[in-house]
């Protein structure tokens, strides 16, 4: 135990060690929170406060640190860089969950009849409208698809009309509607 005492009582420990480990612990609370606001917005409110309880837990432990040695400024600035870095991780783990539905708008001034066909073809459902856009008439596509649908939705689109203008909303709740069917799982029976 003594070795460890003087462990705890170096500068090593103090000015590095200590530092990372409240850089570590900010990453994954911090990541934790952003999470948790997105489900939220997003209506996935069941984990809220699971993920709220180790978020709040996490953040206690690395304030605690920091207030038992407050001359230290390396773990000042390993719990900001550490609040930056969660910020940033935490978009990127939800931008992969790619939790919700969204609405996809599209613009068009080509004839909009073959890009309806490819999106009905495709499975979504959408409606359409014309409509006098600035300076010429257009043809407005909308579809509610979920989110881990967008980059076929965009191939479809810029394979079909590249010069097509989009935009991107996220939806918090339908109460009806056709989405992408999902993919059938067939059971492959052995032989008997």
């Amino acid at each position: 135990m003594i070795i460890l005492d003087t462990f705890y009582d170096s500068s090593t420990f103090t000015y590095f060690v200590l530092p990372f480990l409240i850089f570590l612990s900010r990453i994954f609370d911090v990541t934790i929170g952003t999470i948790r606001i997105v489900m939220v917005s997003k209506g996935q409110k069941s984990w809220a406060p699971f993920l709220g309880f180790f978020e709040v837990f996490i953040w206690l432990v690395a304030i605690s640190k920091i207030f038992q040695d407050l001359d230290n400024w390396a773990c000042y600035f390993a719990y900001a860089g550490g609040f930056a870095t969660g910020n940033y991780i935490g978009l990127i783990i939800e931008e992969k969950l790619a939790v919700g539905i969204v609405k996809i708008q599209i613009i068009t001034r080509k004839e909009a009849a073959s890009l309806i066909s490819n999106l009905k073809g495709a499975g979504y459902g959408i409606t359409h409208h014309s409509a006098q856009g600035g300076s010429e008439s257009v043809s407005i596509i909308y579809s509610i698809i979920k989110r881990t649908e967008i980059q076929k939705v965009e191939r479809i689109v810029k394979e079909t009309n590249p010069n097509a203008f989009y935009s991107i909303e996220d939806v918090k709740s339908v109460s009806r509607g056709v989405y992408h069917p999902k993919p059938v799982r067939r059971r492959i029976r052995k032989g008997k």
